[in-house]
């Protein structure tokens, strides 16, 4: 976000997960996926994130040894604090949370994984957005020793409750909450029963489909890499359950649509020397001989050749990124779009879900930068619809959106702009807002249709 001219800016579960989903559509694995699964841990502050990932590594031998020495010197004979693994910002380990999205890699025989470990804190609820937008799973933790378990139904926590539906509004495509600290209850079954049923109604009610729902102590080990030898659950490990999701994928048929990121020529000098236009694709592909039409111009041109990873190719496919180099010269720049003639329906005003995230109030009215793609423009909140409750999901009336509010506004852009539904494509339908005055990040907007 550096190039703003203000800014500093479903294969599913196995087969025995099914027991840890209760009632609801059968889920089964598909096809194997073997590509990178990147997962986001979130939930409340002090859930145990970081010390759940801890876990991974641990257990995966992802630990270099020179930082396992240091861990276990720090331990001094008692039990290593694996959640020094993950809190690398000095603020962190000082003040015991997570602040920023730190990320780690592990591996199994079966698969690679990426993990985002998303702060807790309502301040930096910004940084899980982040995180949760590139995720191809979420892992929201759910602490049982904070719940009221013999309460019906168990209250969740405000932050579990604003996590999950993040991450369902920002289409992680599988969601999975993990119970944790069953060590720390006196009847974890009798514990587990009543949060799993509490997660199930709000994810009902909230139209978010579950992946699984995993009970877990990341302190001990159980049920994290290996299954839990419990009698009330058959399910799998959390570990196990991981390695069977789907990765992220974006459509590769139909409509091209690419948002133009870079602009190289080759050789030197000002004179013809063709210009390949780097992006990575949204959705559709594409080929030598496409006829292609860049936005904002309307001008259309012919794809004398495409290329990957600096090689040319036959065809590129969406979630790659391609070099698209035209059959004639013209005038195209960072923040352009590639399609597929008439394909783009560039609109000036649309309806959003807002994500709001910066300590001012989201206003009516007043202006702020939005980025779509890699273009920058001036946008206004035409108006706020409504303010979603997250307690009880219910669509409230609302004059501004608070820090953490989730709400559907209409909005009005300065310049048309190729936006689609979020739902449809997370590259078209998603813009970030800039604060022009103080340059924070305030929040996302995920596009539902034009007005």
């Amino acid at each position: 976000m550096n190039d703003h001219p203000h800014a500093h800016v479903r294969s599913l579960p196995p087969e025995g997960a099914r027991a840890a989903l209760g009632s609801g559509p059968a889920l089964g694995p598909t096809a194997k996926d073997h590509r990178a699964l990147r997962f986001l841990t979130a939930g409340s502050v002090d859930d145990g994130k970081s010390t759940l990932i801890g876990r991974l590594l641990y257990d995966s031998r992802a630990i270099l040894a020179d930082q396992l020495d240091t861990l276990e010197k720090k331990a001094a004979g008692a039990p290593i604090d694996l959640s020094l693994l993950t809190d690398g910002l000095e603020a962190e380990r000082e003040q015991g949370i997570t602040i920023d999205v730190a990320y780690r890699y592990f591996a199994t025989r079966q698969r690679k994984f990426i993990i985002a470990d998303a702060p807790g804190h309502e301040q930096y609820t910004r940084n899980m957005v982040t995180a949760a937008a590139g995720s191809d799973a979420a892992v929201v933790l759910v602490d049982i020793t904070k719940l009221d378990t013999a309460r019906q139904p168990v209250p969740l926590l405000p932050q579990t409750r604003r996590h999950a539906l993040l991450a369902h509004l920002l289409r992680v495509p599988s969601i999975v909450f993990a119970v944790n600290k069953l060590d720390a209850v006196a009847d974890p079954a009798q514990a587990y029963a009543a949060v799993r049923g509490a997660l199930l109604g709000f994810a009902e009610a909230a139209g978010i489909r579950v992946a699984g729902i995993v009970p877990v102590s990341a302190l001990r080990g159980d049920n994290v890499t290996q299954p839990l030898a419990a009698s009330w659950y058959e399910g799998p490990s959390l570990l196990q359950l991981l390695e069977s999701l789907p990765t992220a994928q974006e459509r590769k048929d139909g409509a091209l649509l690419l948002p133009v990121q870079y602009v190289a020529r080759e050789g030197e000098g000002t004179g013809n020397q063709p210009r390949t236009l780097w992006g990575r694709i949204a959705h559709g592909r594409v080929k030598a001989g496409d006829t292609v039409q860049l936005f904002p111009s309307g001008q259309s041109a012919t794809v004398a050749e495409v290329r990957l990873a600096g090689e040319v190719v036959d065809v590129v496919e969406a979630g790659q990124s391609a070099g698209v180099v035209l059959d004639r010269q013209l005038d195209v720049s960072r923040g352009d779009w590639i399609a597929t003639p008439a394909a783009i329906n560039a609109a000036q005003r649309f309806t959003a879900t807002l994500a709001w995230l910066d300590t001012e109030p989201a206003i009516v009215g007043r202006k702020y930068w939005v980025r779509h793609g890699n273009r920058w423009v001036q946008a206004r909140i035409a108006a706020i619809d409504h303010r979603l409750d997250i307690h009880t999901l219910e669509e409230t009336d609302a004059h501004e959106l608070a820090t953490n509010d989730i709400g559907h506004v209409t909005v009005e852009v300065q310049q048309p702009l190729p936006v689609e539904s979020y739902e449809i494509n997370r590259v078209g339908g998603a813009l970030i807002v800039v604060d022009p005055a103080s340059n924070r990040t305030s929040g996302a907007l995920l596009v539902r249709a034009a007005a």
